[in-house]
């Protein structure tokens, strides 16, 4: 049977098999990995993952199609997680865990803050996104598509766009090109940790609500001119000529308690990203 895309859930389903393969081939599976495909559709990457692995683990919101993998495959080598990503409790799959996907392109933003919580738990992750929201993550400072987004992932993974792919390749064929991008958690050993996620978070959000504003400015009441001296941060500059590792220095030298910086509500709060 025929599935009609729904437009509410985004969907926009992969079939040119030349981008499929080229995928598969670059997440490179394993036949003992521990794999989990967010949102697989119609199955497009599925049965060629399933080819490599010997269990795979998906989840997918649309009981139609949850529904249809399950009477496609059987229940020992697909396992099927009916219900949202935004909500799955990653953790409940073990460790190392691969993490693939065709994101939707509405929730993509929150749900790579999400998938950031189990940061500690992941091998990598490969993504299908919106062409533009790959240029932002992995965008340098100084540059106009580096913001928050850039500085939150980037302080934990270290990430490769792989290919470019067209609206061609989908049906029905989104208004956006797409790309594919593979994110590496990177080791907490020999790279600067702050202290304080939630603070960090904060200082982060805070400076790109204002970008065009100096960070004096943008973070009046959070940072005190004290504070930027001991991070030796020019507070003359704006959110995005500082690198994360400046931005780590800055929440470091700021004394306001304990917390993270990947909550479930940090998680789905996309705005000014």
């Amino acid at each position: 049977m025929r599935h009609v895309p729904r437009r509410r859930f985004g969907q926009n389903f992969l079939v040119d098999r030349s981008v499929i393969a080229r995928i598969v081939e670059a997440i490179d599976p394993k036949p003992d990995d521990t794999l989990v495909e967010i949102g697989p559709g119609l199955g497009a990457l599925t049965g060629p993952l399933l080819e490599r692995v010997r269990v795979l683990h998906v989840v997918e919101l649309d009981r139609d199609l949850a529904a249809r993998l399950r009477a496609t495959y059987p229940s020992e080598r697909l396992v099927v997680h009916e219900g949202d990503a935004l909500n799955f409790d990653f953790a409940t799959l073990g460790a190392p865990l691969r993490v693939a996907g065709n994101l939707p392109y509405n929730v993509s933003t929150p749900l790579l803050f999400h998938v950031a919580t189990y940061t500690g738990r992941c091998s990598d992750l490969h993504f299908m996104l919106q062409r533009e929201v790959v240029e932002r993550m992995i965008a340098g400072p100084s540059t106009r598509a580096y913001g928050r987004l850039s500085v939150m992932l980037q302080y934990r993974f270290r990430m490769e766009r792989l290919l470019n792919v067209p609206p061609s390749a989908f049906r029905p064929a989104p208004k956006v090109a797409s790309a594919v991008v593979k994110l590496v958690p990177l080791a907490s050993a020999g790279r600067p940790l702050a202290r304080d996620e939630s603070l960090f978070a904060q200082a982060v959000t805070r400076a790109f609500a204002h970008r065009r504003k100096t960070l004096r400015n943008a973070l009046g009441g959070l940072v005190t001119e004290a504070e930027f001296v001991r991070a030796d941060v020019d507070p003359d500059l704006r959110a995005e000529n500082l690198s994360v590792v400046q931005f780590v220095a800055l929440s470091n030298c700021l004394d306001r308690g304990t917390g993270s910086a990947w909550g479930t509500e940090g998680a789905r709060r996309s705005e000014g990203l």
